[in-house]
């Protein structure tokens, strides 16, 4: 099977209107679901919303706005992207092959910790990787593609591969993490 113009065509107006990617297949016959996949994102097709309705209309301005009942919301959209201004539950389309947005990290280090660890990594030995042993700590500081990388080389607490500034870091317990995501 190949890839014509009318079958591209016809997988473009398929996908637009929301269909699934095995309905797709079904629909061209001879392809398999991961082949209309594999070729959606090749296409650059990927970013379509799965909870568009019917009421959605774009006006010439580039401003969409959706009635449901007699809520009102407006999604900007920017070139391929859309962002949605007062839906939090619609989640922001990435094109294909963009890096993701930063997300919030759930494992945020508490700034007793971090003065800690910065104190310690005063006092650290500053080892490369190939004088580390089973007794010093293995933190890494710096960036690994830079020649001012080194370790902590601090000695380990009993069973962690880190020194106890760093343990604290590394291994929190799991009511603290819950409790930092809310």
């Amino acid at each position: 099977m190949s890839w014509t113009d009318e079958r591209v065509g016809l997988l473009k107006k398929l996908w637009g209107e929301g269909q699934s990617a095995s309905k797709i297949a079904k629909e061209l016959g001879g392809v398999t679901r991961n082949a209309v996949i594999g070729k959606v994102h090749r296409l650059g097709l990927s970013n379509r919303t799965t909870s568009a309705s019917k009421n959605d209309t774009v006006p010439k301005g580039g401003k969409k706005t959706e009635k449901s009942g007699t809520k009102k919301t407006k999604t900007v959209v920017k070139g391929p992207e859309a962002i949605s201004e007062t839906i939090p539950s619609r989640r922001q389309i990435i094109p294909a092959g963009q890096p993701l947005p930063p997300q919030p990290s759930a494992n945020e280090i508490s700034p007793e910790a971090l003065a800690r660890v910065s104190a310690i990594e005063k006092k650290a030995k500053k080892l490369s990787l190939l004088e580390l042993t089973e007794r010093t700590c293995k933190w890494p500081v710096g960036d690994p593609a830079t020649p001012d990388f080194w370790f902590c080389g601090l000695p380990t607490q009993s069973g962690k591969p880190y020194c106890e500034a760093h343990v604290g870091v590394a291994f929190q317990p799991m009511n603290t993490r819950r409790d930092r995501r809310r």
